[in-house]
Order: structure tokens, then C-alpha cells, then sequence
């Protein structure tokens, strides 16, 4: 009777304790990190040494959740991405989410004056590098199929707020700027690019000299319909905002300050310089915001041909009809440069 109850005992004490062990393996908490949630980043093709090294400092016992990871077979069949761990986690819930959940981002796109620029800003939020990107957007085949150039397509990226996954390479990165592309530009924007006689990359480049001339959203329409009166009359475009990419341009530097345009500037050869070549420059010179390119699309009607800076009101321009009457008032803009000390 006694042996009896011994092994009843025994069995117990083994049956709670498998219950606790598996408890302790599977549901108890198994989080180091004090924050109520951590993220982390799988790369593409990992290992298992290198995940476990990776999760390491953010697991209490790596050897209980290394232990489920095999029995679950989570280790054959690797997921990379964002996934994002929450405070007093289990080894199942952990493995669950590492397994089903890569949390995607939000990639705010803003403007920037050039693709190396952007591209290696996007590469701080996604696992492709700047290199990689830009050897994806400049891919010759790519700019085939696609009717770009090296000069324009920076076209493609439309500064907005896009939902993407961090383990996205480079090729997945410019394929969807280019379905973005695509979807911005719909019926209605194409006719009325095609109404102007422009492609959507001319619009583009169009919208950011507009941009760079005025911040102002309330007269960048009117701008655009100085340089598509000029356009029209086959007047060449004389923005000062190109002469300024032109000198960035050949000296390579973009992070200078040019707050003056001199007229030695007007002479410099460059397909930039629209003082110098007819038409558009050969590709924009920033990424417009969607507000500029409509405001292209949707240009004021009128028969200003030339505009200066307006000394009375900060940011906006005096329109002119006449070449004498834009002078004039030139000549008052030079000379408030002039009393600013504003020699570059």
C-alpha cells in the first residue's frame, strides 16, 4: 500500500513537473527588455547563429526559446523583416510573431534634389543599400523598357507617405515607385499633360523648377504659366533655380548655398542651364511634391512672360507682360540685394 502511494506520488510530482517545464518553455515570459515592446530585424538569408545572436540580448533564456525554435521547425523556415516584440512574451507567442507578423513601416518620401540623395535616405528604412538602389533605378534595361533616362528617372519617386516592408531589395523598392508612378499618373493627369504637349517626366521636371522658384502653393500656378508662355513662344526658360543646379552640378557640390545668381553664372555649359539650351533642362533638378505637378497640370492662364522676386512680400513675385517692365522692376531686385549685402 505504501509502494502504492509512493508511486502515486512520484507520478505526480513528475506530472506537475513536466506541466511547469513545459509551461516554462512555452508560455512563461521569456523577455530581458524593460521598454513595453522591441523591435527587431531579420536579415534576408540569415542564419540560425546569426538570429540567435541577433534576439540574444532581448530573451531572458536563449536556450529555452532555441529548444521550441527546433521542436516548431522555425529555424528551416526563416522569415526576414520587421517584426516587433512585445514586453512578458512567451517562446511561442515570440516564435509565432517571428514567424507570421513582419510589421511593415511608414517611408515619408520628401523632396530631395537628387536620386542619390533620396534613394540613400530610403536605404535607412529598408534592407537595401544606397548602392544597390541606385544600381536598380540606372539599370539600363530597366531604363529601356521604361522609355527613362539616367537625367529623368527621378520622375518615378512622388514624395508621399508609402507602406513598405523593411526586408524590401532594391528591384521590389524601384518596381513599386514605378506602380506608384503609374497610379499617379492617371487618365486625367496624362490628358492634361498631353493637352500641354509634355510627357509626364517633362511635368515633372517642369514642377520642379516651379518649386524651386516659389514655395508659395497659392502662385506656383501662376509660375508655371510664365514658363509655359515661354515654352509656347520658344522663349528660353531663364530659371535662375537651374543655373543654381548647373553650378552645384559641375563642381559637384550640392551642399552649397547660392542665395544670388551673377551673370558669369548664365554662361556656364550645361544641359541644366536654361539659360543656355532651349526648352526643359535634360531631367529635374528636385523632386516636386504632387501640389507642384498640378499646379503644372493646372497652370493659371495669363500672358505674363517674366516674374522677379517681390522685395514687399517674402517668398512671392512681380509678374510682367513686357521685357521693359520686367527690367524695372529687376532693377529694384538688385538693388534690395545690393543694400542686403547679398553678393552670392
Amino acid at each position: 500500500m505504501k509502494v502504492t502511494k509512493f508511486i502515486v506520488s512520484g507520478i505526480i510530482v513528475l506530472g506537475l513537473f513536466s506541466v511547469g517545464l513545459f509551461y516554462w518553455i512555452v508560455s512563461a515570459p521569456n523577455t530581458s527588455f524593460e521598454a513595453d515592446e522591441k523591435v527587431v530585424f531579420i536579415e534576408t538569408g540569415t542564419t540560425k547563429e546569426k538570429l540567435l545572436e541577433t534576439l540574444d540580448p532581448m530573451l531572458k533564456n536563449r536556450s529555452s526559446f532555441e529548444f521550441l525554435a527546433e521542436r516548431k521547425k522555425y529555424f528551416s523556415n526563416t522569415k526576414p523583416g520587421r517584426f516587433v516584440l512585445q514586453k512578458g512574451m512567451g517562446n511561442n507567442e515570440i516564435i509565432s510573431v517571428l514567424r507570421s507578423s513582419n510589421s511593415p513601416i511608414d517611408l515619408v518620401i520628401a523632396p530631395f534634389d537628387r536620386l542619390e540623395e533620396v534613394l540613400g535616405y530610403v536605404s535607412r528604412y529598408i534592407e537595401a543599400d544606397s548602392t544597390d538602389l541606385v544600381a536598380a533605378f540606372y539599370d539600363p534595361d530597366f531604363l529601356f523598357q521604361t522609355q527613362f533616362r539616367p537625367e529623368n528617372v527621378m520622375s518615378l519617386l512622388i514624395p508621399n507617405t508609402y507602406e513598405v516592408y523593411w526586408n524590401t531589395s532594391a528591384i521590389q523598392f524601384r518596381n513599386r515607385m514605378l506602380r506608384e508612378y503609374r497610379a499617379f499618373w492617371n487618365a486625367n493627369r496624362s490628358e492634361k499633360a498631353l493637352a500641354l504637349k509634355l510627357s509626364p517626366a517633362e511635368v515633372y521636371t517642369l514642377a520642379s523648377i516651379v518649386i524651386k522658384e516659389s514655395p508659395k502653393e497659392d502662385e506656383q500656378s501662376r509660375v508655371a504659366g510664365v514658363y509655359l508662355n515661354r515654352l509656347k513662344k520658344g522663349m528660353r526658360l531663364q530659371a535662375d533655380p537651374t543655373v543654381v543646379y548647373a553650378i552645384k552640378s559641375s563642381t559637384s557640390n550640392f551642399d552649397t548655398i547660392i542665395r544670388r545668381v551673377l551673370y558669369r553664372d548664365l554662361k556656364l555649359d550645361s544641359p541644366y542651364n536654361t539659360y543656355k539650351v532651349d526648352g526643359l533642362p535634360v531631367g529635374p533638378i528636385t523632386m516636386p511634391d504632387p501640389k507642384a505637378i498640378d499646379a503644372v497640370l493646372n497652370a493659371e492662364r495669363h500672358n505674363y512672360l517674366f516674374f522677379v522676386a517681390d522685395t514687399s512680400r517674402v517668398g512671392y513675385h512681380d509678374f510682367s507682360e513686357t521685357l521693359s517692365e520686367h527690367n524695372k522692376k529687376r532693377a529694384v531686385y538688385t538693388q534690395w540685394l545690393n543694400s542686403r549685402n547679398i553678393r552670392r
